[in-house]
């Protein structure tokens, strides 16, 4: 059987770490907080360059801890696109702002042209995808922000490791957002997330933020310690345990990244079907691939699902309803969302995990070609 992702393969290649490094944390007597995740932390935004940034308990979390730092939320407004997952609009609408949302070019990627279409007195924020692997227009979108004085939030929970002008995401806006999903290119096996930022003022809320809101007011009272609230906070920490796991991937990660690109080169390179749309690459652009997305121009996905399901390859959709279409946010703002809706119907993502062995991706390729 060949899946979308599977992450056995991995676990068992490093179980004996990961498992030594959650023993070694259970028995410190600390789990949240301790050492593992300061520890992460640090490494995290080495590997980012990126100057403040601390953990959270989600992806979700680090773009609504990301708005509430910016104080944004009822009778504001958040511009954003429809082809993503439900968390970044779910983290906009939680802090009681509402969505705008925009169009998307051919690369599946935020349309900086549209943007300024959309723009109110009430627009304070604008939060770019960087969908599938791959960095959106960053210096467009940047330009647009400082002309109208609005935040830009960078989604990067499918992107660690994507760079635009050489410059990684997450470094561009005031705050980049990322995921430690199990799926995602650096997965803890749970959940978890990371906010970086340079802007210390920014930095210093986030992280009472996430936390309750608590400051340590004095550190010569023991007995004070931190328990006094500043801002309303939220509960939104990492644990020891993922801390710990995470540990032990990210020292991996350069090579998850460049196992991804191989993939997806093979995937380049062997499909050779004239009318299966593969992904566009921009110039100035440094993909990762959390996902190889494609598009067939004729043929309907379920037909290609339903012929390699008899082989036992199941691919993955990402994502069949654009967000507008939901009635969860049928009231969300939106003008034309052409794009958006022609390639929800289309696209389908093949296997870029790590461990895949190349005979698979050939499999394959070698049924896509004859599809």
């Amino acid at each position: 059987m060949i899946k979308s992702w599977d992450y056995k393969k991995e676990y068992s290649l490093l179980k004996k770490r990961i498992i030594f490094s959650i023993d070694k944390t259970l028995r410190s007597g600390k789990l949240f907080f301790g050492h593992e995740v300061l520890k992460f932390e640090k490494e995290f935004l080495k590997k980012n360059k990126s100057r403040y940034g601390l953990s959270v308990a989600s992806g979700t979390d680090a773009i609504y801890l990301s708005l509430k730092a910016l104080n944004i939320g009822k009778n504001d407004e958040v511009i954003t696109v429809a082809n993503t997952a439900i968390p970044t609009v779910s983290a906009i609408v939680n802090t009681g702002a509402s969505v705008k949302f925009v169009d998307i070019k051919d690369d599946y990627l935020m349309d900086p042209e549209k943007i300024e279409k959309i723009i109110t007195k009430k627009t304070k924020a604008i939060i770019p995808v960087h969908l599938y692997g791959q960095s959106c227009c960053m210096d467009k979108i940047i330009k647009i922000a400082k002309k109208y004085n609005i935040k830009v939030i960078e989604d990067c929970a499918q992107a660690q490791g994507a760079l635009f002008n050489k410059k990684k995401v997450g470094n561009f806006g005031v705050t980049g957002c990322f995921s430690f999903y199990p799926t995602k290119i650096l997965g803890a096996y749970g959940d978890g997330g990371f906010i970086t930022t340079n802007d210390k003022r920014i930095f210093k809320k986030l992280r009472r933020l996430r936390f309750y809101g608590m400051e340590q007011l004095d550190p010569s009272k023991w007995w004070n310690n931190k328990y006094f609230a500043v801002d309303n906070g939220t509960n939104s920490r990492l644990s020891e345990i993922q801390g710990a796991i995470l540990n032990v991937k990210i020292k991996s990660l350069d090579n998850y990244i460049k196992r991804r690109r191989e993939i997806a080169e093979m995937y380049d390179k062997g499909l050779k079907n004239p009318n299966l749309i593969k992904p566009i690459k921009k110039k100035g652009k440094f993909h990762v691939y959390h996902l190889y997305v494609v598009a067939h121009k004729n043929i309907n996905r379920d037909i290609i699902f339903k012929k390699l399901k008899k082989f036992n390859i199941f691919l993955g959709v990402q994502y069949p309803y654009p967000l507008h279409k939901m009635l969860a946010y049928k009231n969300s703002s939106y003008k034309d969302l052409r794009v958006t809706e022609k390639y929800s119907k289309k696209i389908f993502s093949l296997p870029t995990y790590p461990t895949i062995e190349n005979s698979k991706i050939k499999k394959i390729i070698k049924l896509l070609n004859k599809i």
